[in-house]
């Protein structure tokens, strides 16, 4: 899923404004649930609030599960996330957490070349994966009924992967295409979600391509794969989410009979992967020689998510970025007409919760040729100067307010379910306690206009910002009836 944080899942039309509600602290988590422990989701959130039922408990081999039971629709959501994603890959093996998620379609113990795919397909349902930056995830829609079968399924390979040569070599291929055909012969390929953090960040953790150097990719050896599954690929480095239509009593004995057997496996420390405040305004420009246009990108360093300056940057990109009546489109789109639109967010691979580490707030655009990027930035500097030294008004505020829990609705409500299992899994992962669903919009409330202000006077100072330019290297073509 690519986009911004809960505005990206789209709009749903929900009640009044939320800011005149009383400002309240964050809510403590949880109990970090222990094997087999069942642990209730939150206390009674307000009335109105979301309420997302939850049952969280862990395997004795460390699996961590979530079960969210909802029968609107007689179908099931199940995904599995492992705790790495491209972030921490082995430094010479760029590309490698992306390449073994493609590895784990091609096989398992019970199941041969593709027939997972076909296995879910075949009796209806939708399958995918995805590599982000602190997870891999693998994800089913189905039947209700065919639950088991997909327990099952994600269990045998992650017990009995088929690891072979065949199969490494016939993925490095099909991947390497991939980045090709989206990174290298695409107009603005990778721009800015893959070439900006290689700018932006210094640890090497958040700043190498992590689509893959061809070169790495090729390097790639079977033991290379085998080492990888063996430590990242490990019940205790993963959470299972099951949401829709079942008896939570039936599914956790499913559960324990396919993954509870699964031997545990020790995991290594987690790498450092702080990153230095930035200090001084950095910039980049490089030629894209397939973009016809000009484009231009800003980033800068978030709060650490989940805290409460983190809720209030969060308010902040709403205000100033997403949608048509946000600051910056107003001022870039409607008024100088620069670009036909603008766009950005934290975390533009995701949302703001569904990443572990350092993260940035970008905004991009493509832009006329006429338009200068110092005369862009001018106007971005302008509108963060505003807000920086004016709190947002109570009316602007509540709109914001209004689009996260619009969103949040839409998304708890989506008959796919996928958005739900991401955060839940998410914070599970993440922060063991997927009940953070639930208070959500207390966080959301807490924050004031003043909050809003200082985090941007902090997080948005011209010294913390990263520019990239891109300069087309393709020439417009000749508006038809001649030359201009």
């Amino acid at each position: 899923m690519t986009g911004r944080q809960f505005a990206r899942w789209g709009a749903l039309a929900c009640a009044a404004a939320l800011a005149a509600c009383a400002a309240q602290p964050p809510a403590a988590a949880p109990p970090v649930p222990g094997p087999d422990e069942v642990v209730a989701a939150t206390p009674a959130p307000p009335a109105g609030a979301i309420d997302i039922p939850i049952e969280y408990y862990r395997l004795g081999n460390g699996l961590k599960v979530v079960l969210s039971r909802d029968v609107t629709a007689p179908t099931v959501t199940v995904g599995v996330y492992y705790h790495i994603g491209f972030r921490i890959e082995p430094r010479g093996r760029t590309g490698f957490a992306h390449l073994f998620e493609h590895l784990m379609f091609q096989g398992s113990g019970n199941l041969g070349k593709m027939e997972f795919i076909r296995l879910v397909e075949g009796n209806g349902g939708v399958v995918n994966g995805s590599t982000r930056f602190d997870y891999t995830n693998y994800y089913q829609i189905v039947p209700a009924h065919v639950l088991e079968t997909v327990l099952w399924a994600e269990a045998d390979r992650m017990k009995a992967l088929a690891i072979t040569q065949a199969n490494l070599e016939n993925q490095q291929g099909v991947v390497k295409n991939e980045v090709r055909d989206n990174v290298l012969n695409q107009p603005y390929g990778g721009f800015p979600w893959l070439t900006m953090p290689q700018v932006a960040n210094t640890n090497w953790f958040n700043a190498h391509n992590f689509y893959g150097d061809l070169a790495d990719l090729d390097a790639a050896t079977l033991a290379d794969a085998q080492a990888f599954f063996d430590t990242y690929y490990a019940p205790n480095n993963a959470v299972l989410v099951i949401a829709g239509d079942f008896e939570p009593p039936v599914a956790r004995a499913w559960v324990e009979k396919h993954f509870g057997s699964i031997p545990a496996r020790p995991q290594p420390a987690r790498p450092d992967l702080a990153e230095p405040v930035q200090q001084g305004e950095k910039r980049d420009a490089y030629v894209d020689r397939l973009a016809p246009r000009p484009a231009l990108a800003l980033a800068w360093q978030v709060p650490e998510r989940g805290t409460s300056e983190h809720y209030a940057f969060s308010l902040l990109d709403t205000i100033l970025l997403q949608g048509e009546d946000s600051r910056l489109w107003q001022r870039l789109v409607q008024e100088r007409g620069y670009a036909g639109g603008v766009g950005g967010g934290i975390n533009l691979l995701g949302n703001e919760f569904t990443y572990d580490g350092p993260m940035l707030w970008m905004l991009y655009l493509v832009h006329d040729p006429g338009a200068t990027p110092e005369a862009i930035i001018a106007d971005i500097d302008a509108e963060i100067a505003r807000i920086q030294a004016e709190p947002p008004t109570t009316e602007e505020l509540a709109r914001a307010l209004t689009k996260l829990r619009a969103s949040l609705y839409d998304l708890a409500g989506s008959s796919t379910r996928f958005g739900l299992l991401d955060l839940l899994a998410s914070f599970a992962l993440f922060d063991d306690d997927p009940g953070l669903i639930n208070r959500l919009e207390a966080d959301f409330r807490a924050v004031t206009p003043e909050q809003i202000s200082a985090v941007a006077r902090v997080y948005l100072a011209p010294g913390r910002r990263t520019v990239q330019v891109v300069e087309p290297g393709r020439a417009q073509p000749a508006p038809a009836g001649g030359a201009p």
